[in-house]
């Protein structure tokens, strides 16, 4: 029997699911490689706000921001990947994402994974810049902090289950907060949904080996978005990661789990407003003013 979470039968969701159409996108000679995507807000931005999950997330995860800002005024696309297999494939097949959805620069918003490759896509393109800003959600910059490295070169021929059971052993399920317990069976529901392939693919981005140089993307405006609570990565993690960005904004929530962006939504939406407001009349924002000046006079 397949597992039903509450929170993908929250109104708030089906209504997501309902309103926001699943664009299934090739832009690889292979045709298998499809990346799936959630374009919401005003399709006249050419700055939007691309979120990238984390290993265990699917596009969907990042339904309650899209709800929220898009009724702001943001453009807000939630990506999610096909198989690669190193950082710089993914980058490829991101920049070619781009190019075919016609967006010049982009703020990227990614969470654990999606936060490294994030700051891998910044570095690749730092000779012609594509990513306007970054906004770090319990991101790394180095895949040495998982001990997995000869583990990832035969991820890809592990089964299913045995990958599954690898990501879920970093959930942690004795919280008393029911939003973070949602949270956490959400997750846990869009990890049952993903082939093996994907699934191997992510593990094998999160552990081989890898790192951010931080020194390229010194210039980028950025914020961090951390917790408090337990979560999967060390303090130690967090530190190397505000070394790396001296100069960011950073956005502590008490609490929030491995989620925060569900568990947390109005907090971290808060945050993700505050960051791209800095752009706000400039000619890389990712609103359209003239969207919220109407839905304030009316």
């Amino acid at each position: 029997m397949t597992f039903v979470s509450d929170l993908s039968q929250s109104q708030e969701y089906l209504s997501f699911r309902s309103s926001v159409p699943l664009r299934r996108i090739v832009v690889d000679n292979d045709n298998t490689k499809v990346w799936k995507i959630y374009d919401c807000g005003p399709k006249n931005i050419k700055y939007p706000l691309v979120c990238l999950p984390p290993v265990s997330g699917t596009a969907d995860v990042f339904f309650k921001q899209s709800l929220a800002l898009s009724a702001k005024g943001i453009r807000i696309i939630s990506a999610e990947a096909p198989t690669y297999w190193s950082a710089y494939e993914w980058c490829e097949g991101f920049k070619k994402l781009l190019d075919y959805l016609e967006v010049d620069k982009i703020h990227l918003f990614g969470a654990s994974l999606g936060g490294y490759l994030a700051q891998k896509f910044a570095e690749q393109t730092y000779y012609c810049p594509r990513v306007a800003s970054l906004i770090l959600c319990n991101a790394f910059t180095d895949t040495s902090v998982f001990n997995n490295h000869e583990s990832a070169a035969i991820f890809w021929i592990m089964p299913a289950l045995v990958l599954k059971r690898m990501v879920m052993g970093n959930f942690s399920t004795d919280k008393v907060d029911p939003h973070i317990v949602d949270a956490i069976d959400f997750m846990v529901e869009r990890l049952e949904s993903l082939p093996q392939a994907d699934l191997a693919s992510r593990l094998t981005l999160n552990c081989i080996k890898g790192y951010v140089e931080a020194h390229k993307l010194a210039n980028l405006p950025v914020t961090i978005i951390d917790v408090f609570d337990e979560y999967a990565l060390s303090n130690s993690v967090r530190e190397e990661l505000y070394k790396c960005y001296p100069h960011a904004k950073l956005a502590n929530l008490k609490s929030g789990g491995n989620f925060p962006y569900l568990s947390r939504c109005g907090e971290v939406n808060l945050h993700l407003q505050i960051h791209l407001r800095q752009f706000d009349g400039t000619n890389i924002s990712a609103s359209d003013r003239s969207l919220i000046n109407i839905k304030i006079s009316g």
